[in-house]
């Protein structure tokens, strides 16, 4: 069954661009680099996204100039649900007062068009490095996934796992309390953007669940019926 699932999602990116011809040039590109990529092309639509799933974007590349909403506005609106996320400003404006204002309102680094896919790929990078020092780790009872070290543990005792069971069960953590419908992890754990059979989800919930729960006591994860799954918040 892992056979059909090769690809592990390491990092997800946001577009947010209007120009349908940058849009496509860098989702092709960083799709083809190993990335997992989403694509907004108006300002209402990105912030929604972002927002959506603050927890889940590793980088947001983010066009300053934007029906609906434009960058800055949406750049200060994700900063106060997520400090960390890092923004890169894609942007024609050229002066000094305006790189400034946008870093002002939030972003990490921008980068001026037209721009090589070569140069917005070390800048992606360099923020790629600097988030890999900081240690993240989720919890719910005794058990602990740390996601630097990629390990899980229960009571300090070592639980091992695969390579996908470590990316849905961190998926499922990342979203405790929330219930994670069936069509959301599909797409953001195994990267499929279309009506696939996704009992394959019960497959590895299952699995989890043997290497989990311990008998006589409730499942670490709860079945919603008809919808998806969850981890319920610590009281």
């Amino acid at each position: 069954m892992d056979n059909d699932f090769q690809k592990i999602i390491t990092m997800r990116i946001l577009i947010v661009e209007d120009e349908t011809s940058i849009a496509n040039f860098l989702n092709e590109g960083l799709t083809e680099e190993g990335f997992a990529v989403d694509v907004a092309d108006n300002g209402k639509i990105g912030l929604q996204l972002a927002l959506d799933n603050i927890s889940e974007y590793d980088v947001i590349l983010l066009d300053w100039m934007l029906p609906g909403l434009n960058g800055i506005e949406i750049c200060r609106s994700i900063r106060k649900e997520n400090k960390t996320v890092p923004i890169i400003f894609l942007t024609a404006k050229d002066t000094v007062d305006e790189a400034v204002f946008g870093l002002e309102a939030g972003a990490n680094d921008y980068i001026r068009k037209p721009f090589s896919f070569e140069e917005l790929l070390a800048r992606i990078r360099v923020l790629m490095r600097r988030n890999e020092n900081e240690t993240v780790v989720f919890s719910t009872g005794d058990l602990e996934l740390d996601i630097d070290k990629h390990t899980l543990t229960k009571n300090g005792k070592p639980i091992e796992l695969t390579q996908k069971e470590f990316a849905l069960f961190e998926y499922l953590l990342r979203n405790k309390g929330k219930v994670s419908r069936r069509t959301r992890i599909i797409e953001k754990v195994w990267d499929i953007h279309f009506d696939y059979d996704n009992s394959v989800i019960d497959v590895y919930i299952n699995a989890l669940r043997k290497k989990l729960d311990e008998p006589g006591k409730n499942s670490v994860i709860t079945t919603v019926r008809g919808i998806g799954y969850k981890i319920e918040s610590d009281e």
